[in-house]
């Protein structure tokens, strides 16, 4: 469906069928998945062949991988459906190549008949032999369509050409006629060349995905097989260099794993056992085994395909506008024409034959396809440049309304911040014993604990020792309050302040340097004996490099970031300072942040929300946009929001709002152009010497126009810069 005007063509062929639940448009695959009772189908594809389609039914193809070319249930049916009979395929490109070459061949020489050769009988009907040679060979298809279009009371750009042509041939334009009709269809062509460079610009994430892996046999030998073949749990080989086939887990080996095709990071992550990789990244420094956690048609790679390709068949609220503007705009122009052709012999004196000329070339001038078109090649656009960035965005409407965002709630853990809890501070409280010891003490107790506090210290700890961890008896885990055991015969507890104070230890030096840290958001765990406190450890979520940037950014586009969190107030304001946000709000419920939501709307206006799909559904569905943030390495953060951050770069969000305002403004420009244009010939085609040759470059000039302005967006723009940013202050 190269031309946005014929999928509108199918839906109100579609509408009047009972039955029909949902229509799902892939522009870029050319399909629609009909959702519709059984006894619908039928009805549905004599429908579309009544409006001039050859409906095909679609089968799966093994090496497409993005579920997009099989339906999700029994009751999806999928047919391909081409707009201009313009295949993707090279050899039928260069088959329509030919032929419209032929056709303007033709043209040119029924043009020279008719302008050297006498005027005679026997050459006048040698000139029309040739133009209806151009016409047959170039336009066939426009005269399917446009006849079908006729029969069905349908007034679209085949149909205005097919009238327009056919009466230019009537009345003796033959040459004009054949003419308009071959750059008609090469101007089509080229048009629909550009559009596909947009559509499928995402398609080229496909290629990433190696189609053969090197997958471990039951004897431990590698065989090669195809990826969309190998199974879940399967070991395979990745060699440095490579790109990782599917989605998985690190079991063996370490390297840097460039993952710019699907989190749009710059920067190579360095990846360990455990860690999980995804298919189409690039293993750049040492072999690894990879665990299959995904197959192909599931992949994180193959989810992002599918998900763009979805969101190129919504329709954005611009398109919409134009496609009503079009439905309108077009028989009001037809009637113009039939006006200028019955009235004008007897208003303005004109002849028959010159009135039904004037009106044909207003007919040309008049055909929407730049209009119709401007919008759907500026959206996808959008969309492919995003999706390059690691940007998921769901559909054109959260492309467009993202410019109009004047508020954002922030999550703290995992948005702002890390999301995982560091040591930043280890305190002697008694100094009895050496800082190595009591060290020691602490990390051997915090190492038998999965809880994240306990791992931090743990963690944390292990880097500076100097000594091995020593053996811990009688561990017991003690709920709400922290850990106990036995090192060297001497119990030991490490746990927070209430455990302390329930043990009578508290002092009110202790009680000080308590209120300090948790002042600063700290997370505060002591190390005591039965009698006494011997350190003070505290550990913090830290925040992100990229905070500060992405919130000044954001109150730079006119954003007021606001962070909600359920961590205490203290905590929050203190993440909050860091990262420049004026309004932070702490111990907050889920329902506290759906409230919370609907204020900052009140308040503000159009308001985003930022968390981790999940626990933030509710403000994510109550916000005019939810951003979900790490979507690459959870299934629940993709489907929940509007938008998914494939990566955790709070960044992202001013991108999208930066690409958002981009888009919108060359929508616009396209908007103006196409209509700009069709003003300007239509008076000159009223008052001036307008001809159709003129007629179909103003037309087609607009249209190519239009879409080389809206693939703009495909050109990376170039990112902010990195704000530095003072570790000391975390």
């Amino acid at each position: 469906m190269d031309c946005a005007s014929e999928e509108g063509e199918i839906r109100r062929a579609l509408e009047p069928i009972a039955g029909i639940r949902s229509l799902s448009f892939q522009l870029g695959a050319r399909t629609l998945a009909i959702d519709a009772d059984a006894v619908a189908l039928q009805p549905a594809l004599e429908a579309i062949h009544r409006a001039g389609f050859s409906p095909q039914p679609i089968a799966d193809n093994p090496r497409r991988f993005d579920a997009a070319s099989a339906p999700s249930d029994e009751s999806h049916e999928g047919h391909d459906h081409h707009d201009h009979d313009h295949s993707s395929e090279s050899g039928s490109s260069w088959s329509e190549v030919t032929r419209y070459v032929a056709a303007l061949a033709f043209a040119v020489a029924a043009e020279a008949l008719s302008f050297f050769a006498p005027d005679a009988m026997p050459w006048k009907i040698a000139g029309m032999a040739l133009a209806a040679v151009a016409i047959g060979l170039a336009g066939l298809s426009t005269y399917t369509k446009g006849f079908a279009a006729l029969r069905n009371g349908r007034l679209n750009i085949n149909a205005l050409m097919t009238v327009a042509v056919t009466g230019a041939f009537l009345i003796g334009q033959w040459p004009e006629a054949a003419m308009v009709m071959a750059l008609y269809a090469i101007a089509e062509l080229i048009e629909a060349r550009a559009v596909d460079r947009a559509r499928n610009a995402i398609k080229s994430l496909m290629a990433l995905a190696p189609e053969e892996s090197d997958v471990q046999q039951p004897d431990g030998s590698y065989a090669r097989m195809l990826s969309n073949a190998v199974p879940l749990a399967a070991v395979v080989r990745v060699k440095p260099g490579e790109r990782i086939p599917l989605d998985g887990v690190i079991v063996s080996g370490s390297s840097a794993i460039n993952q710019a095709p699907v989190t749009g990071e710059s920067i190579p992550v360095d990846k360990q056992p455990g860690d999980a990789v995804f298919a189409g990244t690039i293993n750049e420094t040492a072999t690894l085994e990879i665990t299959i956690t995904a197959v192909a048609s599931n992949s994180t790679l193959a989810r992002i395909i599918h998900a763009v390709e979805q969101a190129q068949g919504t329709r954005a609220p611009t398109q919409r506008f134009v496609d009503r503007f079009a439905s309108i705009y077009t028989p009001v122009v037809f009637a113009l024409a039939l006006a200028v052709a019955l009235i004008a012999p007897f208003a303005l004196g004109w002849t028959w034959t010159f009135a039904a000329y004037k009106a044909l070339v207003l007919l040309v001038i008049a055909c929407p396809c730049a209009l119709v078109i401007s919008t759907p090649v500026t959206v996808v656009s959008g969309l492919a440049a995003a999706a390059r960035r690691g940007i998921l965005i769901k559909g054109g409407t959260y492309l467009e309304e993202a410019r109009n965002l004047k508020a954002i709630a922030l999550d703290k853990t995992g948005t702002i911040t890390e999301g995982k809890p560091k040591l930043v501070a280890f305190e002697l409280i008694d100094n009895a014993q050496s800082r190595e010891v009591i060290s020691t003490l602490a990390q051997s107790l915090a190492a038998q604990s999965d809880h994240p506090v306990s791992k931090a210290i743990a963690a944390g700890l292990a880097e500076s020792a100097t000594a091995a961890a020593q053996l811990v008896q009688s561990f017991t885990a003690i709920a709400g309050r922290g850990v106990q055991g036995e090192i060297g015969g001497q119990k030991y507890v490490l746990g927070n302040h209430r455990l302390i104070e329930e043990r009578g230890l508290c002092s009110p030096a202790i009680e000080a340097k308590l209120a300090e840290h948790e002042n600063q958001g700290r997370t505060v765990t002591l190390l005591a004996t039965d009698h006494v406190v011997l350190a003070l450890i505290a550990v913090a979520d830290t925040i992100k490099p990229s905070s500060q940037q992405a919130v000044a950014e954001l109150i730079a586009l006119g954003v007021t970031p606001v962070m909600l969190t359920g961590d205490n107030v203290a905590t929050a304001k203190t993440v909050a300072e860091l990262a420049g946000i004026s309004d932070a709000r702490g111990n907050l419920l889920p329902e506290d942040k759906l409230k919370a939501i609907e204020d900052m709307q009140a308040r503000y206006g159009p308001t985003a929300m930022s968390g981790d799909g999940i626990n933030d559904a509710p403000a994510l569905a109550k916000a005019d946009i939810g951003f979900a943030m790490g979507g690459a390495g959870t299934d629940t953060a993709m489907e929940a929001a509007d938008i998914a951050v494939m990566n955790d770069d709070l960044r992202r969000i001013p991108e999208t709002i930066r690409l958002s305002k981009r888009t919108h403004n060359i929508l616009w420009q396209n908007i103006t152009i196409a209509l700009g244009i069709k003003v300007i010939f239509m008076g000159l085609a009223l008052f001036g010497n307008a001809t159709m040759w003129m007629a179909v470059f103003a037309d087609m000039g607009a249209s190519l126009l239009v879409v080389f302005n809206g693939l703009r967006l495909l050109r990376p723009v170039k990112p902010v810069a990195m704000m530095h940013v003072d570790d000391s202050a975390r």
